[in-house]
């Protein structure tokens, strides 16, 4: 079946966590030091909602040798929006309090009415969006 990320706080009862995508503005300041979701910055316009879109999560995290990495299994697509410009987008787990799980930068979009696609790198050892060494 799907890979899922699991909440361990409760060995009896596990709670599937859900990952979110939320954009950032060019101006803002979002970067590594990120630790929780927050509006400051954020993109807004038509067609975005605060907190941005589910992740799809259906690829398990891996290892190779020393090396830990994850990358979500499709793209994050904002289907018809109207923002920008965006340079950032900070994944979240909005199960364990908005705690941040990355952030990454791309080249600065304006998309206007429009759909805006981030393609997710194959998920492996040195390419996947997330590694932990």
């Amino acid at each position: 079946g799907a890979a899922t990320l699991t909440s361990r706080t409760s060995l009896t009862v596990p709670t599937t966590d859900t990952l979110k995508a939320a954009l950032y503005l060019s101006a803002g300041t979002t970067g590594p030091t990120a630790t929780a979701y927050t509006v400051t910055n954020e993109a807004t316009g038509t067609g975005y909602t605060a907190g941005g879109i589910n992740v799809t999560n259906a690829t398990s995290p891996a290892t190779s040798g020393t090396v830990g990495f994850w990358t979500p299994s499709a793209s994050l697509v904002y289907t018809t929006v109207s923002i920008g410009p965006v340079d950032a987008v900070l994944v979240y787990n909005s199960t364990q309090g908005n705690k941040s799980v990355e952030v990454c930068t791309f080249t600065a979009q304006t998309p206007v009415a429009a759909t805006l696609t981030l393609t997710m790198p194959a998920n492996a050892a040195g390419t996947a969006l997330l590694g932990i060494a």
